[in-house]
């Protein structure tokens, strides 16, 4: 056992609905599993669309616990692989179909903040992917050519424009826009209650023990203290998926690792680009990004990721401070006022990861009226809440027009994860983070 993520997030605590422990036989109609941001939209979205819905949410603890409330609150356009890999593996027409995706999952998420009204420190701006190394620069360089001929409005940014938004010696930039940043458990709850508001009911401290065809209509889902017998089943559980046995693929989990900080001076915060609201992310994968909160703190996340099966707690936290160190000390070369800065929080979240970085979000294979929604390699905030909505839609049948996209599929590629497997895909997974953080 790994136990949970450590550490507390710089996000306030926020109102949540009722959500009592599950005892006894309950029924409904859709059962929706995680109470992250995938699990609420989905309820959020089938509750608006069919108002008699009867929906219940259960979660192993309750709502924005686990990745949607610990993130680091970056929304932007990108999904799967780099746009000049998904060119290679699905031709041009499916990658511009993948990245305007992409952007209308921002927009609809920047849409269920204004419906909600909710406070989520919400800043709209642009996001940079920046890089100061020759490894970055030739990644630009190939995903600059394909947005080019994809017709993708994807700017290149020189040094000196870099220069006018962020005072951090870049090499040059992609452009993504739309982009913000925001509180992510903020919107977590607010969704939360907004399902409450529409009848949605909510069980908390309910971890899905078995899933198995019901005598009644649809699964039966087995829990701690009772059973829930519905009509259909979103199990939007990411990762959590292998411990149930899921015939889904690899839904690999990663520890990431995050730091936030007090109040900036001013001239730092207003170098750093805090007057717009930008964000930074490193061109090579896994490096740090940055970016800045309302009241004047900065976020710093990525660096390192660790695959915590199989490892001791002891060890565990072992690198979970030594993944803290790392980052602060990068966050501390970003600008000189930043060098006695006060790292006020520390925590980490656990991604899903996939073999070919596309998420899954399709019907179960062998399972009727079940589906699974998962691993958003990274980009969770903005898909999760496109993805519920999704499946939503199809439960309802409401399909989306056009083909499918890549990651509407039932299963991801297997990985071997255990046995003398494990400790090999642990040391790639370090290898990656050295890699990213010599190219920092």
């Amino acid at each position: 056992m790994t136990g949970p993520p450590a550490g507390t997030p710089c996000w306030d605590p926020a109102e949540l609905p009722p959500h009592p422990q599950l005892h006894g036989v309950v029924t409904a109609d859709v059962a929706v599993v995680g109470a992250g941001l995938a699990g609420l939209s989905c309820a959020y979205h089938l509750a608006e669309r069919a108002p008699g819905l009867d929906i219940a949410v259960v979660d192993a603890e309750h709502p924005a616990a686990g990745a949607s409330g610990r993130g680091t609150g970056l929304l932007g356009p990108r999904a799967g692989p780099a746009v000049d890999r998904a060119v290679h593996r699905f031709g041009p027409q499916t990658a511009r179909r993948m990245h305007r995706a992409s952007e209308r999952a921002v927009h609809n998420v920047l849409d269920l903040c204004a419906r909600l009204d909710v406070p989520c420190g919400l800043r709209t701006g642009e996001q940079l992917m920046a890089t100061r190394s020759s490894a970055g620069l030739v990644a630009l360089a190939r995903q600059a050519r394909a947005c080019r001929q994809l017709g993708l409005d994807v700017p290149v940014l020189t040094a000196s424009g870099i220069r006018d938004r962020v005072g951090v010696p870049f090499r040059a930039a992609l452009l993504h826009r739309p982009a913000a940043t925001l509180d992510p458990a903020a919107l977590t709850c607010a969704l939360a209650r907004a399902c409450a508001d529409k009848g949605v009911r909510f069980y908390g401290r309910s971890p899905l023990l078995a899933l198995r065809p019901g005598d009644l209509v649809g699964p039966e889902l087995v829990l701690p203290y009772g059973r829930l017998h519905a009509g259909h089943a979103v199990l939007a559980v990411n990762s959590a998926a292998r411990a149930l046995d899921l015939p889904v693929g690899t839904i690999l989990p990663l520890e990431v690792y995050a730091v936030a900080t007090e109040p900036l001076s001013a001239p730092a915060y207003e170098a750093l680009g805090g007057h717009a609201g930008h964000s930074v992310v490193d061109a090579v994968p896994m490096a740090p990004y940055f970016r800045l909160l309302p009241d004047r703190g900065l976020v710093a996340g990525g660096g390192t990721a660790t695959f915590p099966a199989g490892l001791g707690a002891p060890r565990l936290q072992s690198l979970r401070e030594r993944a803290w160190v790392r980052l602060e000390s990068w966050l501390r070369s970003l600008h000189p006022d930043l060098a006695r800065v006060r790292v006020t929080h520390r925590w980490s979240g656990r991604i899903g990861m996939t073999g070919d970085d596309l998420p899954v979000v399709g019907p179960v294979h062998g399972v009727p009226d079940v589906w699974y929604i998962g691993g958003c390699c990274g980009h969770g905030l903005a898909l999760s809440v496109a993805h519920g909505a999704h499946v939503a839609a199809a439960l309802l049948g409401e399909p989306e027009p056009g083909e499918p996209l890549p990651w509407h599929r039932s299963r991801a590629p297997r990985l071997p994860v255990s046995g003398p497997a494990g400790p090999l895909l642990r040391a790639y997974v370090d290898v990656l983070g050295r890699v990213a953080r010599r190219a920092c």
